[in-house]
C-alpha cells in the first residue's frame, strides 16, 4: 500500500504571499484572542480582497447510503455502535439521485455533494458511485463525494468518473482527535487527503466545533487546515449537532461568538478558500448567520437535510439571502 501524506508547509517554505504562510498554532490562538469586533472586521477585509462579498456558493448534500457505519465517531448518528433511532438504508437508486440533483440545480445549487456511510468504500462501491458521478456531472453540476478512507487507485477512478471535489474532514485538532474517534487516527485522514491531491481532485476539508474542545484546540484544527499544502478549496465549518444516543449528546454548549470567531479565523488563515456554514446552521439565528457572512463565510449547504440532520429549508434561505442582499454564485 502506498502512503500519500499530505504535505504540510514547513517554516523554511514561508512566503511573503499570505496564502503561502505557515501558521504556527500560537499565531492562530492570537487571532482567536483578538477583540471580537476587531477580528470580524479583519476577516471582512480579507474576504473582500479575495471574493465578491455579495456572492454565496450554494451546495446541496445528499446521503446516498445511510447508516451502519462501523466507525465510532462520537458525534455521528450514522455509527452502527450507537442507538440513535436511525435506520440503516441501502444505496439509493441512481434515478432517484439524479432527480434530486436536478431539483438542487433548479433551486440554485452549483455543487451536488454525495455522502455514503462507509469507513471506506470497496472496489465494487467505487464502480457504483462512479456511474452516479457521471450521471450527476452530465447535468452541468460540480460533483463532490464523501465516501471515507480511500485505497490506492480509488481517487483516480473517482476523478476519471468526473468527480470535482472529495470531502474528507479533519474533524478536530490532532491533539483532541483521540477523545472523539478511536477507530481511526488523524494520520489516516491525512493519508486519504494525500491520495485525493495526488489524483488531481479538489479538496473539501474542514471540521466540527463544539465537541468539548478548548479554544487552543480549535486553533489547532484551523492551523492544521491552513497548513495543508495546497490549502483546501472548500472548508466546511460545522457546529456540533447533538443527537440523542451519541456520546456527545450532552456536550457543553458552544457560545455563538466562539463559532463566529472560528469562521473569522478560518477566513484570515485561508483567504482563497470557500468557507462554508455547514452542520448546525438550522439552530443558528439569522443575525448569527449574518455575522458569519460578515466574517468571511461565503458558502452554505442548501437543502432540507445534511446527511441525516435538519438544515434550513430553501425558502428560508432564499429569504435570508434577500434580506442580506446576497446572490448565488453562478454556475460556470
Amino acid at each position: 500500500m502506498t502512503t500519500y501524506a499530505v504535505k504540510l508547509k514547513a517554516k523554511s517554505e514561508m512566503s511573503p504571499h499570505p496564502t503561502a504562510q505557515y501558521w504556527r498554532k500560537c499565531e492562530v490562538e492570537a487571532l482567536f484572542e483578538m477583540p471580537f469586533l476587531d477580528l470580524v472586521f479583519k476577516a471582512a477585509e480579507v474576504h473582500r480582497q479575495h471574493f465578491n462579498p455579495q456572492q454565496i456558493q450554494l451546495s446541496t448534500l445528499l446521503s446516498i447510503k445511510t447508516g451502519g457505519c462501523p466507525e465510532d465517531c462520537e458525534y455521528c448518528p450514522q455509527s452502527a455502535r450507537y442507538d440513535t433511532g436511525l435506520e440503516k438504508q441501502a444505496m439509493l437508486d441512481i434515478s432517484e439521485i439524479v432527480e434530486k440533483a436536478k431539483i438542487a440545480k433548479q433551486r440554485g445549487a452549483s455543487r451536488f455533494c454525495m455522502g455514503a456511510a462507509w469507513r471506506g468504500p470497496k472496489p465494487k462501491d467505487i464502480a457504483v458511485v462512479s456511474e452516479i458521478i457521471k450521471a450527476v456531472k452530465a447535468l452541468g453540476l460540480e460533483t463532490c463525494g464523501t465516501f471515507g478512507l480511500l485505497e490506492d487507485g480509488m481517487a483516480e477512478d473517482l476523478k476519471q468518473a468526473g468527480l470535482d471535489y472529495y470531502n474528507h474532514n479533519l474533524d478536530t485538532a490532532p491533539e483532541h482527535y483521540h477523545k472523539v474517534i478511536h477507530t481511526r487516527q488523524h494520520e489516516d485522514r491525512m493519508d486519504t487527503l494525500g491520495k485525493v491531491r495526488h489524483a488531481g481532485l479538489k479538496v473539501c476539508c474542514g471540521g466540527i466545533v463544539g465537541m468539548n474542545e478548548t479554544r487552543p484546540e480549535r486553533a489547532g484544527l484551523i492551523a492544521s487546515l491552513a497548513n495543508l499544502d495546497p490549502q483546501p478549496e472548500s472548508v466546511p465549518i460545522n457546529q456540533l449537532v447533538k443527537v440523542e444516543g451519541t456520546p456527545l449528546a450532552d456536550a457543553e454548549p458552544l457560545d455563538w461568538t466562539e463559532f463566529v470567531r472560528t469562521i473569522a479565523v478560518a477566513r484570515i488563515t485561508m483567504p482563497n478558500s470557500y468557507v462554508r456554514l455547514s452542520a448546525g446552521r438550522h439552530e443558528m439565528p439569522e443575525a448569527m448567520q449574518a455575522l458569519c457572512f460578515m466574517a468571511g463565510a461565503n458558502s452554505i449547504f442548501y437543502g432540507e437535510k445534511l446527511l441525516t440532520t435538519d438544515n434550513p429549508e430553501q425558502d428560508h434561505d432564499r429569504l435570508l439571502m434577500q434580506k442580506l442582499d446576497l446572490t448565488p454564485l453562478p454556475l460556470n
